[in-house]
């Protein structure tokens, strides 16, 4: 089951001006679910993404990049396909990709070059594209029909609830719309300058700033999760500005810039941290904390050297409180200077180790009552400086191997 992650209400997922949702039932893999998505963009709207570091990237991935270079990010539609994730596909997944970019184009009547292609599911097999072009029609159709919580459900895999979530605020006093959708549950480790993540607002933002804020927001945000460590081959995270709000953003010190970047990246955490909580056989969601390191990339080794131990996360499922797990991850984490008598660790509010080792006023009790809880945060003190990171996890359960042994049948 999610921990505490419950499906949104599409009430409170809120339309963003200039950009426009289609669905269908294409049958790609499984028959009766949404499996095809279309998000047609106004004229006028730019889009920038970073994409999986994967040397075996999807033929898509390699397609996106592609047209986002060609078209200067004046993209006018994306599609995404669940079922295939036509990874492992060599020159042939290539054609499909470009041929699924034809197809939308020719719908909405605009350049191959203009389409963004996202594909998701088994890797090593072909695109169907029979059904893929028969949903790409259907989905074309529909534009308008669908909203955010539609968008979000046709793109799941293992996920088990679908992930959006909105943001409203005011930029020299008009309303600015902001909304989003990610996916996945396994194989998520983002390396990306996975999971599937788009996040759109009505505000117009620069190319150059919009390419620049696209890599921070995901630095924050989905390159901050991990479920199983494991890097996706399609992993992308794609922001866009349709620009049809009136408020326009050029620089990032004009006014209201702040704003909305802290917007977009709060909205990019909530979907990041989504998919950790819908993790495959989560029970358990984990923050990880550390702080007093010499650089955020050091930070960022020792929260992922903890985060990945496969002994620290079956420790949490079972609630058992063998913290050395934690030390010796920090141990190994890459950082060759450490002096681990200035090091720190806490559990929630509990004082487990200092100067080396255990704080002489821990108890066993007191770490098993933490570990019971359904989300519970590390923290880490280097005692080396003043840079910090967080990243968010979770446990590994029995239902992680049953999920990911079943997979394919």
């Amino acid at each position: 089951m999610p921990v505490n992650l419950t499906i949104p209400e599409r009430s409170e997922l809120s339309p963003v001006a200039g950009l426009s949702i289609g669905t269908a039932m294409a049958g790609i893999r499984k028959a009766n679910r949404r499996d095809v998505l279309i998000l047609r963009l106004a004229p006028g709207a730019r889009a920038a993404g970073v994409f999986t570091q994967n040397r075996f990237c999807a033929a898509p991935v390699q397609i996106c990049r592609e047209h986002l270079q060609a078209s200067s990010g004046a993209i006018q539609a994306l599609l995404v396909n669940t079922g295939c994730a036509n990874a492992g596909t060599g020159e042939l997944g290539l054609r499909n990709a470009r041929a699924s970019c034809e197809s939308v184009a020719r719908e909405l009547g605009c350049e191959p070059e203009q389409v963004l292609p996202f594909s998701t599911g088994v890797i090593l097999e072909h695109l169907p594209m029979d059904r893929l072009d028969a949903g790409i029609g259907l989905a074309a159709r529909a534009l308008g029909e669908a909203d955010w919580l539609d968008a979000a459900q046709a793109i799941m895999t293992t996920d088990t609830l679908p992930k959006a979530a909105s943001r409203q605020l005011s930029i020299s006093g008009r309303p600015v719309a902001i909304s989003g959708i990610s996916k996945g549950a396994g194989m998520i480790r983002p390396n990306m300058a996975t999971m599937l993540g788009f996040l759109a607002t009505d505000a117009a933002v620069s190319q150059p700033l919009l390419e620049r804020w696209v890599r921070e927001i995901a630095d924050q945000s989905f390159n901050r999760v991990t479920v199983d460590g494991d890097t996706s081959t399609n992993d992308s995270f794609i922001l866009i500005a349709t620009g049809a709000s009136g408020v326009s953003i050029e620089h990032a010190s004009d006014p209201g810039a702040a704003e909305l970047l802290a917007a977009l990246t709060a909205t990019a955490q909530q979907l990041a941290q989504a998919i950790v909580r819908d993790g495959e056989g989560a029970t358990k969601f984990i923050t990880i904390r550390v702080e007093a390191a010499r650089s955020e990339a050091e930070a960022a080794a020792v929260a992922y050297a903890i985060a990945h131990s496969p002994l620290v996360k079956t420790a949490f499922f079972a609630s058992d409180p063998n913290l050395g797990r934690i030390l010796a991850a920090v141990g190994y984490a890459g950082v060759t200077d450490l002096d681990v008598n200035d090091v720190d660790l806490f559990l929630d509010e509990v004082h487990v180790a200092t100067r080396g080792g255990r704080h002489p006023a821990y108890v066993e009790e007191a770490g098993q009552r933490v570990m019971k809880n359904a989300e519970i945060t590390v923290r880490v003190v280097l005692g080396r400086g003043a840079a910090a990171t967080t990243v968010w996890t979770c446990d590994l359960s029995h239902d992680y191997v049953s999920i990911n042994a079943d997979y394919r049948s």
